[in-house]
This record gives C-alpha cells, structure tokens and sequence, in this order.
C-alpha cells in the first residue's frame, strides 16, 4: 500500500499497515516482557529455591535472548528474499505455540529451551514492522509511522504487568498465545511493501547478512546502530529486571514487585518514544534527539542507584522517569531502517534491535561477574556507565537519516 501525500492523517494510520504493525509488536513486547513479571513465580512453581532466582532468571533471560540473537539473522534474511509480510506471519506463528507451550512446562530445562524458540519466534517482529512502515509512507512522515508502532506496541508491556497480577503465570502464557493467533488472522489483509515488490523477481542480490560485513562504511553504520541502544536493554535487563532486588540493597521499606516495576517503566517508555519520535520530526533529526535521551538515561540511572528513597511510591516513579528516558528506542530502530538498501533493509532492521536484546547476555553476565566484588550497585553502575559511553561514541560517528530517500539498492559482490 503506498502513500504518496506527504500529509498521512490519523485515520488513515489506524486503518492500515501502520495499526497492525504496532498491534504485532504490542503482542511481541507482551511475551518478551512476560517472563520478567512472571519469573518469580514461575521459577518458584517448578521448585527453585529462592537463593538460586536470580541466577535461574539470567539463564532464562540469556536463552531468550540469544534465540532472538539467532532469529534476527533468520528473520532478516526471510524478510529481504521472501518479503517483509513472510516474517511478520512465520514470527508471530512460531512465538504464539511457543507461549501455549510455556504454560506446561514441568522443567527447568524445559522452560529454557522453550524460551529460547520464543526468541527465535519473537525476533522478527518490530524489524519487520519498521521495514514495512518505512517503506509504505513518505520520507517526510514516515518518523510518525514508526512512533506509532513504538508507542503503541509497548503498551505490551503494561498489558502484561496487569494480566500477570490477575492470573497464574500459566493462564498468562496462554492468553499470549490466543493473542498472536488472532493477529495472524487480522493480517491476512496487509499489502507487501512496493519497494521490495519491485525488486522481488529480479536478480538483484537480495538478503545477504554476510555483505553488511565485506564494505568498511556498511560494518561502521551497522555496528554503530547496535550501539546506541545498549543503554535501553542496561535499564531494562538490570535495573528494571532485577528491581526486587536492588530495593533491598537500597533499603527500601515497601517490598517492590518486578511485575509493578516493569509496568511502570514500561509506561514512561510509551512517553518516550512518542515524545522522541515526533520531536525527531520536528527538529528534522534523529541524531539529536537519540543524545539527548541518552544523556538524560544518565541523570536517571544516578538518581536510581544513589539517591534512594524509602516507598514504592518514589521507586516506581523513578521507574517511570527511566522508561521515559530510554524511550528513544522508535528513533533508534528508525535510524537502524534508514541506513541500507531496499535489498538488505529488512536484515539490518531486523538484527540491529534483536543484537542490541541479546546484549542483555554479555550486559547482565558482566553485572553477575563484578556483583560480588563490587556489590549490586556499583556493579550495576560500572556496567551502565560503559554501555552510556559507548553509544554516545557511535552516535557521533552516525550521520543523520532524517528525510533519506529509501528507494536504493545496496550494491553488493558477494
């Protein structure tokens, strides 16, 4: 479905690619973000004792996390050859049955290869979305399409949180599920992209992840496009994840809940990338905005760790103000999309976000190796401060996408 005006109104939005884009990556961050509320009590049903929750819940964090390393390759390539419609149905098919799936696991192990399919299933999602977006809508608005595919696609997460705190963890996965299955038959309507469509049938080089590696300018953009996102995934696989946990250290008298935690955090990212997408649009910059959001991740992360209070009330508020700070993960994910060809599009839009998830493995293993010589917070503060200037590094080394024309091809020899 084209749209050739560069004024996109609302209704047309809501009634196109655009809604049931955003409404798979609603679905996406509903199963990603499940585990973390349900982790506890999940983990405590199958007979962990509490001592070992924290080192279970990165075992399973890490499986999910690097099936969403391996489905991004997967689905990226799918989406440049095949067509960006094949991920968005094959992803959501695959990561449905495994939610049904999580719900009857009696195992440990089980649990964890599960999670791991889940990943596979839940890495095609949001870089398929973009995909299809970006190239549907006009260079002048296409910011607009893919704030709104944030926007609405993290209110996963509150919905989550809640179905958590009113159902068992089994019920949990299971509504999962049913919920991917009636997306897939709502996709049934959608349009390919007329970018790819005209290159579908020719023999121009089509989804080639290894090229993105054999020219030194598609290396630097493609790294430095997985690098500026690593403060998102710091607060949401450390701090957030693990927030029962630093409250106790920080000596917090109210008893924090990871499920409230994550709601919380996950409503002031629904602000964020609003706010930062749209703001995008008018400065007519990406750049810009994806440094100011990092920086103010910092003045949040500082307040968090070394200015405590003593209720939930002021910790979940805090929550909120980190969301809202790492809420530039559209304008991250939009800057990754506009960088490449039509012909590896889909693969750099879909690894780039999915590469910057499975960095919660390295992230949270280098959190557990300093723990116990440094203690939670200054672990958490050294590990924060490192993923804070590395992506300001590779933002300086970014040019600006904002208003790029994407009707290319990558000129790839492999």
């Amino acid at each position: 479905m084209e749209m050739d005006n560069s004024t996109v109104s609302i209704r047309i939005l809501f009634n196109s690619t655009v809604l049931v884009s955003a409404l798979g990556y609603f679905v996406d961050i509903y199963d990603l973000i499940l585990f973390g509320i349900v982790r506890v009590a999940s983990l405590k049903s199958l007979g962990v004792p509490p001592g070992q929750l924290i080192n279970y819940g990165v075992l399973l964090l890490n499986m999910q996390m690097a099936g969403m390393l391996i489905g991004g390759i997967f689905w990226g390539i799918i989406g440049d050859k095949k067509g960006r419609l094949s991920v968005l149905f094959g992803s959501i098919l695959l990561y449905s049955l495994a939610n049904f799936a999580n719900a009857f696991v009696t195992t440990t192990s089980m649990y964890a290869i599960l999670r791991f399919i889940a990943g596979v299933g839940l890495a095609g999602e949001l870089g398929a979305a973009i995909t299809l977006v970006s190239e549907v809508m006009t260079k002048e608005s296409r910011g607009y399409g893919t704030a709104l595919v944030a926007t609405i696609g993290v209110t996963g997460a509150i919905f989550a949180a809640i179905i958590g705190e009113i159902f068992t963890w089994q019920i949990s996965y299971i509504i999962g599920g049913i919920l991917g299955f009636i997306l897939l038959i709502m996709r049934l309507r959608m349009f390919e992209s007329g970018m790819f469509n005209t290159i579908k049938d020719s023999s121009i080089s089509k989804g080639k992840f290894l090229s993105i590696f054999s020219s030194h300018e598609r290396i630097k953009k493609y790294v430095n496009c997985i690098l500026i996102g690593l403060p998102i995934w710091f607060v949401v696989g450390v701090l957030i994840t693990f927030s029962p946990e630093f409250a106790k250290v920080l000596g917090y008298r109210d008893p924090i809940i990871a499920g409230y935690s994550i709601m919380f955090t996950y409503t002031g990212l629904i602000f964020g990338d609003f706010i930062s997408g749209f703001i995008s649009q008018y400065l007519k910059s990406r750049r810009k905005v994806v440094a100011w959001f990092i920086f103010l991740s910092l003045f949040f992360i500082l307040i968090y760790l070394f200015i405590p209070g003593k209720t939930s009330f002021y910790f979940y508020t805090l929550c909120v103000l980190l969301g809202f700070a790492i809420g530039y993960w559209a304008v991250f994910v939009t800057i990754a999309s506009e960088q490449f060809g039509t012909n590896i599009r889909s693969t750099v839009t879909t690894t780039v976000p999915n590469f910057v998830r499975g960095a919660v493995v390295p992230i949270t293993l280098a959190f557990e190796f300093l723990r116990s010589p440094l203690g939670m917070i200054y672990s958490a503060l050294v590990v924060g401060l490192i993923t804070l200037a590395i992506a300001l590094f590779a933002l300086y080394h970014l040019t600006e996408t904002f208003g790029k024309d994407l009707d290319y091809i990558e000129n790839i020899n492999l």
